[in-house]
């Protein structure tokens, strides 16, 4: 026998009761449990409200082929295949020859020969008023090489 029955001392348990608190642990399994009938309850609540404020309307029946649309907005089915049909439109936009505004006259001209008439005429240039031509008389135009710029070399 042991030192602990001869002397009278009340055995131990069989297990280290200095690192598991059982309190602890049923208290935090029950408040666990708690929580959770609390959270079913409260969702039960939520869908029993929602399905009396807004009904999902009659079923449809399994012979009933038409497509009901959802309401706005929609997303799209194919996003890939929507961008490249609105590239494409804007493409032939870009590359063809058609009225931009037919009561005003206005024609629309591919980009690559818009550019072309531009390197021709030049830009439209902003006609001067006496006092900015004095200006531009008494000081010289000169870019960023250090040479005149296009507009003093088309004027000399």
């Amino acid at each position: 026998m042991s030192k602990d029955t001869e002397n009278g001392a009340v055995p131990r348990p069989g297990y280290e009761t200095r690192d598991v608190n059982a309190r602890a642990i049923y208290a935090f399994g029950i408040t666990l449990a708690l929580v959770l009938v609390a959270t079913i309850l409260v969702t039960r609540g939520m869908f029993g409200y929602f399905s009396k404020t807004q009904p999902l309307g009659p079923p449809t029946t399994p012979f009933y082929t038409g497509r009901v649309l959802p309401p706005e907005p929609r997303l799209q089915p194919e996003p890939k295949l929507d961008l490249h049909t609105m590239l494409d439109e804007q493409q032939k936009l870009l590359n063809s020859y058609g009225w931009s505004d037919q009561a005003t006259g206005k024609v629309r001209i591919p980009i690559d020969r818009a550019m072309e008439l531009v390197l021709q005429r030049g830009l439209p240039v902003r006609p001067q008023t006496r006092t900015n031509a004095l200006e531009n008389a008494t000081q010289p135009a000169v870019g960023a090489s250090g040479q005149p710029s296009a507009t003093k070399r088309r004027r000399e």
